[in-house]
């Protein structure tokens, strides 16, 4: 596999995170890969093989691009061959005013936008290897596109939220923002379809996984008193939540080394379908 990530450009900073490249070999038969949530929200451009998603037992390939939201548990996805990806990694907070589509909580998304116009010039980048050249042409899309709102509200309440790590209080949140709880949750209703405590918590869980799988022999304890969790089990509970098993259990894979891990993707051991 190979990752690379690229720091987006100041105008760009209130709305993404990064920008990013991956390529993976997955062989002749088709293959599955988890995606575990975290608190960015995705868009994802691929090349190669092409990618698709399981929809009511059956295998159906997704367009180029398409958005991987909020998610509030795994999802599969499968290729096979080569998969080549450029993808745009976005605060929740801002994707949707980015793309000026409607906000939703939908998980996998297709949206239809001019962004899409890209697809055959990222393609032929990629075919010559040419990756810089592909992520700078997604960049000046952004730049060219992008309408600088006066409101800084969302952003500042965002990054009180990220630099806290998902710990923060809503009221301090709203605070740090200059903002009342009110119109702080009315806002973020509206830019992202979800509340702030939503949020938060994904951003507080995606801390939890990224420390089990740096050092899988953490003490569970401390890190539910570290990241303002009742206790233990309230940090277990939370962490099956979103990620379909006990911190100990992704621990314990994470150890043994049969996880492939990028900001991006989690990816469990491929399966084959």
């Amino acid at each position: 596999m190979q990752h690379l990530e690229f720091e987006p450009p100041e105008e760009l900073r209130n709305s993404i995170q990064c920008f990013w490249y991956d390529k993976r070999e997955f062989g002749e038969v088709e293959s599955g890969f988890e995606v575990i949530p975290d608190g960015y929200a995705e868009i994802i451009f691929h090349f190669g093989s092409g990618c698709s998603i399981s929809n009511n037992g059956s295998i159906e390939p997704l367009p180029s691009p398409f958005m991987i939201g909020l998610l509030n548990q795994p999802v599969n996805f499968y290729s096979k061959n080569s998969l080549e990806i450029i993808g745009i990694r976005c605060f929740p907070w801002s994707i949707f005013d980015l793309l000026e589509l409607p906000s939703g909580k939908d998980g996998v998304r297709i949206f239809e936008h001019s962004i899409a116009q890209l697809q055959p010039i990222l393609a032929q980048y990629i075919q010559d290897d040419r990756v810089d050249e592909a992520v700078a042409q997604v960049e000046q899309y952004f730049l060219n596109t992008l309408q600088i709102s006066n409101d800084t509200t969302l952003s500042k309440a965002g990054n009180a939220m990220r630099e806290a790590k998902g710990t923060m209080p809503v009221n301090q949140i709203a605070t740090e923002a200059h903002s009342t709880v009110r119109t702080l949750e009315r806002k973020f209703k509206q830019s992202s379809g979800h509340t702030v405590k939503d949020v938060s918590g994904l951003i507080r869980f995606e801390q939890v996984r990224n420390q089990l799988w740096i050092n899988p022999e953490s003490n569970l304890a401390a890190l539910a008193v570290e990241l303002g969790y009742t206790d233990q089990a309230h940090l277990s509970r939370e962490f099956k939540r979103y990620s379909g098993m006990t911190p100990s259990v992704f621990a314990r894979n994470a150890k043994k080394g049969k996880r492939i891990i990028s900001s991006d993707f989690i990816t469990f051991k491929q399966t084959k379908i």
